[in-house]
This record gives C-alpha cells, structure tokens and sequence, in this order.
C-alpha cells in the first residue's frame, strides 16, 4: 500500500528556501546602508583624516592700541596646534605680513612644546610708522595653511589640511597734528625775528668775560708748568773743568787726515768753545755768530780771549759751511785744536 505525504509536508521545502533568501535579501540591504553612511561619512569629512578647526587656536595682540609718528608697536600672533596638527611657519614670515601705513622694522619666531603634546608657535614683529596721512594703521588679515601628520610621513610630503584666518589688527593714530589736511608744514620758512637790543649786548658782554676769565687761568697754568718743569742744575767750575778736559783728550785722540775726521774735529771744537763762554762769561753763545759772541763778551767783561775766540770760531764756521775742496788742511785743524785748548786752559 502506497502512502500519499499531506499537504503541508509537501510545502516545508519551498517555504525554507524562501526564508534564506529573505534573511540573504536582509543581510544585504544592511552591508549596502553601512557602506553608504561610511561613504557619506568621508565626504562629510567626519572621518578624523583632517583636523578639526578646535585643534588650532590663533590669538592677536598688540602692546599698545595707539601710536605716533615713529613709534613702535609689538605685535604679537600666538598659533596653538593640537596633537598630530603643524602649520606652515612661512605664511607667517616678515614678507608675507601685508601693513597697510606700517613698517615691519623686525621679526622673530619661537616654537615650544605645549601640555598635552600641542604645539605652540609664536611670532613678534616690531612696526612702526612716518606716515601722518592716515588716521588708522592696520594689519591685514592672513590666511595660515595647517596638515595632518601621519604616522612615517615627512612633513615636506605632506599636503596642506585646510586654512584658518589669522584676524586683522587696527592701530589708531594720534598726532597732534590737525586731520583732513593735504600738507603739513612742519618746518615754517619765515626768518627768525630780531633780538632786542638789550638782549644783542649780551653776545660781546659774554665773550668779554670768558676772555676776562681764560687771562688769569692762563697765567696760573704758566706758572704751574714752570714750576714743575725740572731745573737744570749748574754745574760746578770744577766740573766744567773736568768736562772741558775730557773734550780736549777726545779732540787730540782724534784722526783728521781724514776729510770726515777734520770736519768732525771742527764740529767739536765749536761746541767746546761755545759752551766755555757760556761757563766763563755767561753768555748764551750757543745761537750767536762769532761777531755777536764778541759784542756780548766785550759787554760784559769776562776775562775771555775774544780775538782768539773770534778765529776759533770762525774757522769752524767755514770748515763746517764751506765747499768740500776749501776744508781746511790737517796741520790746520790740529792748530785749531791747539787754539781751543789756550782758550779753555786760559780760563
């Protein structure tokens, strides 16, 4: 006997293949939706592949909110990067700051670790100004480029993650200066006016009494110096004795067959005999000619040989003066010498 399966044991198969293809239909409409929130997600940009614009904090300040002519002003831009966020330094260089009246005189820029692995970049800039035209001074907005680093990549490589404004800074001027006007004469071209006659007097009155005043300190200082000059001590006559004696032995030691021997002979001959008229009648004979040398000897009746000082002195004059073939003979200089020697010894 055959046995026919019911109904229902007949429609199990086809209902469990409808199941699986449902829970397959469902499983992939969920892989579908998460692919598309992931996909609008990275468009969004709410994936952390870029940095937020939290995680850079840019502050302004200035020292000062008014400013003259010539004047400096520090300005100060403070940039705070988060972990794993830099800036591109250069934006913010001295060249790339636009000054509307301004000079940018210096610069400087420091970077330091701040808490929590931040970075904090700060950068001074010294302005100033010598315009008078404009009644404010400004700082024009920049724009700085930051990145995202990543784990193994250089920062050269690295391609810039956005922008975030640094704001403008407004420094007003104040000049005494009225405003709205074209030009400004500083400097008047009038002449001065003339002093009153009381007040011209007082120019020689002046220069009188400094000369009134310099005449006495004059004097002072003169007398000062002469007293602190040091003084030649005399010498005594037994000293000059001694010392006229040693010339003579250094003449007489003398070679004069030589043209240069005579005329060095000549040449001390006169400083002996000069210096004992100076000694013997005190006469300074030193700057005098022969003739003069007898006039002051004659006036003051020393007992000094004048004709014989006069000969002596004149043949050295022409020894030492004269042309090199009338230099006088050896026998000649050795009676010179003996002639300087009467002239001391007599003394």
């Amino acid at each position: 006997m055959i046995s026919v399966p019911a109904a229902q044991d007949v429609g199990r198969p086809f209902q469990g293949r409808r199941g699986e293809a449902e829970s397959l239909a469902l499983r992939i409409s969920q892989s579908a939706f998460r692919l598309f929130v992931l996909f609008a997600a990275l468009a969004a940009g709410e994936v952390t592949l870029h940095a937020q614009p939290r995680d850079i904090d840019v502050r302004t300040s200035l020292d000062r909110t008014a400013m003259w002519v010539a004047d400096r002003v520090g300005y100060t831009i403070t940039v705070t990067c988060g972990k794993g966020v830099d800036i591109l330094a250069d934006d913010l260089s001295k060249d790339k700051l636009h000054a509307e009246g301004l000079e940018i005189l210096g610069s400087s820029s420091d970077r330091t670790a701040g808490p929590g692995d931040t970075i904090v970049y700060t950068f001074r800039y010294v302005l100033t100004t010598y315009r008078v035209d404009l009644p404010e001074l400004k700082v024009a907005p920049v724009v700085v480029r930051y990145y995202v680093k990543r784990p193994g990549q250089r920062i050269g490589d690295a391609a810039p993650a956005g922008e975030v404004p640094v704001p403008a800074a407004v420094i007003a001027f104040r000049s005494a200066l009225p405003d709205g006007q074209e030009t400004y004469a500083i400097r008047d071209g009038r002449g001065a006016r003339p002093r009153r006659a009381r007040y011209s007097s007082l120019a020689p009155i002046g220069a009188a009494l400094v000369l009134i005043a310099i005449v006495p300190a004059a004097a002072a200082a003169i007398v000062v110096v002469r007293r602190t000059r040091p003084r030649e001590k005399p010498r005594s006559a037994r000293q000059v004795r001694y010392d006229e004696r040693a010339s003579l032995d250094a003449l007489r030691a003398l070679d004069v067959s030589t043209p240069a021997g005579r005329r060095d002979a000549y040449a001390r001959i006169n400083a002996l005999v000069r210096d004992h008229v100076r000694a013997a009648a005190g006469v300074e004979a030193a700057g005098l000619t022969p003739a003069e040398i007898d006039a002051a000897i004659a006036r003051r009746g020393a007992q000094v040989p004048i004709e014989l000082v006069a000969a002596v002195l004149a043949a050295c004059d022409h020894a030492r003066f004269g042309p090199p073939d009338a230099l006088p003979s050896a026998e000649a200089c050795q009676a010179s010498i003996a002639q300087a020697a009467q002239i001391v010894q007599r003394a």
